[in-house]
Parts: structure tokens; C-alpha cells; sequence
């Protein structure tokens, strides 16, 4: 049997409130010791007066919480205190929790695993929770609201009952083709709902970049040659003075980032290093940082001063720029032309007068950013793979699947081998099966008390 285990679950102190939680097979006991032999009615707060159950010392006065097993967020006992917010309460009602022999402090994310191994969460649910947390945008709120719902759980799962059902109908037809209750031949029917899976896992692949997307972020980067205007328009764009601008040519040497919230979407605004020929063994390397973050950029905006370099220009030592499929937008800085930039037939600049002096286009520029994030991401109601875990298991899953489907020429035992590989994929998704290893690095990033 666990033991119990206590932390603060209500963030830093001091606070208005301050919440103590409380879950293990000794949590009603923990309660009586502090607060008298009565167990508060269950999911209703009553106030009690908290003593040292040695020193008979007053702790507190607090709202008390009983949440019986199973019907509590981890699945045991769980008790909540909700004491005031003083450094000195919760210090001295954690100090005597932790004096008690039947209790002990929770561990980063205990509360959450213990929820998970009793069946409380799924582990696609427990993802959902982190990110909950971790969310900064209206959209994240929203995506990690219906992860932790279930919803990508639920998909999952459906998937691997009709590789479960299709497993077991190809093993009914191969053990009791004789008996009159079971089809004849169900291999063409079982083949065809294996290529329906196929492609909806596929089509789910597709669509889940956009939710890695909006889990961590668009990658705007800011390129072009020095002095062209790129940090004056980080920080026109944050709101505040993140990189140092100078007229000395050559200032940023580094990456530097910046965390925005667009029309509700997460965006990281990256300042680079000004591209152009050098010998400093430190600017050389800030270059090459540049380049190797515009190649894994979602969008460029290539800073142009007035009759200055364009991308590939080789007088400045950038004939060698490629940055693939990604999206450059010309953002000529230092221009306070008042005509309205060309659009195309998308209703997207590509080449966008700005002035950071004169804030001449710098809000055309942010909205067609949001425009552009909007678009890019586009949160839809379908739940979304949101890490490479899920990736990985799923290409997995696809993989099998595939296997299965093309070779005709094998026994169908062999080919239902394949099916079943493709169902523990999608388990290890979920935490059905075989997970364990995996469960450390899940919960390390988990706030004590959740």
C-alpha cells in the first residue's frame, strides 16, 4: 500500500489562500489528527480550527475538503485544507504533515501519477494537464482543455478496439471456419476497414503538425544585414526594449527570443546575427546560428533598409542563402512611404513598408502576423497529436499497418502479427501498455502538488 502524501498544490506564498493537499490511505486520519474525530460530509467544506496534534498549538483556521476513493482526482482518499496564505500557516501545518509517521511529501507530479496508475487519467490526459499549466495563449487553453478532456485519448483508443476487433476476426475465420455462426471469408472486409484506418491515422498525422505547432509555438525569424532594423523591430513588436540597437553595425551576436501572444496563438519572435562577410571568429558564429534557425523557421521577415541587401544578394556574402519551402517576407524598414503595400491573391503582404520611428505600417505588419499564425495553426474541434511521442508511436502504428495491408501473400496469422503491433503502438500512447520506462520522463517537469 502507497504511502499518504502531502504538498502545497495552490502556488508560491504569501497568498490570500493557501491549498494543502492531502491523498493517501491515511488522509482521514491526517484530517482527525488536525482537526477533530468528525470526517467532514463528503465534497462539502466545513470549517475547522487546525491544532499540533503533540503541542495542541493553534495552526489555523481553515476550510476542510473530503473527497472519498475512488471518486477523487487521484483515485484515494483525498483531503484538502484551505488555510491562509501566511508563509509562517503553511510552513507550520507542513511541518507538522511531515513529523507524522504515516505521511510523507509528494515527489514533482506524484498527485498526477498516482491518478494515472489508478486509472483516473490516461496518459495523453496527464500530457493535457502539463500543458494546461504550461499554457500562455487562448488557443493553447483551449487545445490542452480538450486533450486533458479525453478527446485525443478517446480517438486513440476507438483506433485500437477496431485493430483489436479486426485481429480477432481474422483468428475467428483461421481457428472455426467450420462452425456456421462465423462468415465464411471476412479477410477482404478486414482488409479494406485496415486501409480506412490507415488513412485516417494518416490524415491525423497530417493534420497534427499544426498541434506541435501550437503546443510550442510559430518560429518567426527576424533576418537580413546589419543595421537593417531587425532588433528596433523585435522591440517595436514586443512592446519593449529587448535587444540593444546601436548604430554600430554588427551589435546582436546571438539568438535572441521573444515570446508573443498573437490574436490568442504563441509566437516566438527570433532576433539573429546581421549576414554578411566577416572574419570575427564570434560574429561567423552568430551568422551561422542565423541561417540555421531561418531553415527551421515557420516564416522570415528579411529586414531591408532603403536600397538595401535582399536575400541571396552576393555582394554581401549571402549568394549561398537557402532556406527552402519557407515563407521570406520583405519588411522594408526605415520607410515612412504613406502608400499601402501590394497584396497578393491570398490577401498576404509579401513586401511590407515599416517604420519603427514613425510606426508607419508596423500595425498592418502585426495583423497580417496574426493573419498569417491564424492560418498556419488553424485549431480545429479534431484533437491533435501534440508531441513527438505521439508521433513517434503513430508512424509506428502506421507502419504495421501498412505492412499488414500489402502483404497479401502471407498468412493471415502473420499479417494479424502486424495488426497487433499496430494496436500496442497506439496503447503506448495512451499508457495502456508497456510504459513504464516512460513514466519518469512524463512527470519530471510536474510542479510539486500536481
Amino acid at each position: 500500500m502507497s504511502r499518504t502524501i502531502f504538498a502545497l498544490s495552490s502556488g508560491a506564498v504569501p497568498s490570500g489562500v493557501a491549498v494543502i493537499r492531502i491523498s493517501g490511505p491515511d488522509a482521514k486520519d491526517v484530517l482527525r489528527l488536525l482537526g477533530g474525530n468528525d470526517i467532514p460530509e463528503p465534497r462539502r467544506a466545513f470549517l475547522r480550527s487546525l491544532y499540533h496534534p503533540f503541542t495542541e498549538d493553534h495552526l489555523d483556521d481553515a476550510l476542510a475538503l473530503y473527497f472519498p476513493e475512488p471518486n477523487s482526482f487521484t483515485g484515494e482518499d483525498v483531503v484538502e485544507l484551505q488555510c491562509h496564505g501566511g508563509r509562517a500557516v503553511v510552513a507550520g501545518i507542513l511541518e507538522v504533515l511531515s513529523e507524522m509517521d504515516n505521511c510523507r511529501p509528494a515527489d514533482p507530479g506524484e498527485f498526477t501519477r498516482r491518478a494515472f496508475h489508478n486509472g483516473q487519467m490516461d496518459l495523453t490526459e496527464v500530457e493535457g494537464l502539463a500543458d494546461l499549466i504550461a499554457a500562455e495563449t487562448e488557443a493553447q487553453k483551449k487545445q490542452a482543455l480538450r486533450q486533458m478532456g479525453g478527446a485525443l485519448g478517446f480517438l486513440y483508443d476507438g483506433w485500437r478496439e477496431r485493430l483489436i476487433q479486426m485481429r480477432a476476426l481474422i483468428e475467428a475465420d483461421f481457428d472455426f471456419a467450420d462452425e456456421e455462426d462465423v462468415p465464411g471469408s471476412v479477410a477482404d472486409e478486414i482488409w479494406l476497414e485496415a486501409s480506412r484506418l490507415a488513412s485516417e491515422v494518416e490524415e491525423h498525422l497530417l493534420q497534427s503538425r499544426h498541434g506541435e505547432r501550437l503546443r510550442s509555438g510559430l518560429q518567426v525569424v527576424l533576418m537580413g544585414a546589419p543595421n537593417a532594423g531587425k532588433s528596433s523591430l523585435l522591440n517595436a513588436i514586443a512592446g519593449r526594449d529587448v535587444a540593444i540597437v546601436t548604430e554600430e553595425a554588427g551589435t546582436t551576436r546571438d539568438i535572441i527570443e521573444v515570446h508573443l501572444d498573437l490574436g490568442g496563438y504563441p509566437v516566438t519572435l527570433v532576433d539573429t546575427a546581421g549576414l554578411r562577410k566577416t572574419e570575427g571568429v564570434v560574429e561567423r558564429e552568430g551568422i551561422r546560428r542565423a541561417q540555421e534557425r531561418g531553415v527551421a523557421a515557420d516564416l522570415i521577415l528579411w529586414a531591408v533598409e532603403p536600397e538595401g541587401v535582399m536575400p541571396g544578394d552576393p555582394e554581401a556574402g549571402m549568394a549561398n542563402t537557402d532556406f527552402g519551402s519557407v515563407p521570406v517576407w520583405i519588411v522594408r524598414t526605415k520607410s515612412d512611404l504613406e502608400t499601402l503595400p501590394e497584396r497578393d491573391s491570398f490577401e498576404m503582404n509579401y513586401e511590407i513598408p515599416c517604420s519603427v520611428r514613425s510606426r508607419h505600417g508596423l500595425d498592418d505588419l502585426v495583423d497580417q502576423l496574426s493573419s498569417f499564425v491564424g492560418e498556419t495553426i488553424s485549431l480545429s474541434e479534431t484533437p491533435l497529436a501534440t508531441r513527438q511521442r505521439h508521433r513517434h508511436y503513430l508512424d509506428e502504428c502506421l507502419r504495421s499497418l501498412r505492412t499488414a495491408i500489402a502483404n497479401e501473400q502471407l498468412p493471415q496469422e502473420l499479417r494479424a502479427e502486424d495488426l497487433r503491433r499496430a494496436a500496442d503502438a497506439l496503447g503506448r500512447i495512451t499508457g495502456r501498455i508497456d510504459v513504464e520506462d516512460l513514466l519518469d520522463v512524463i512527470f519530471r517537469d510536474f510542479c510539486i502538488g500536481k
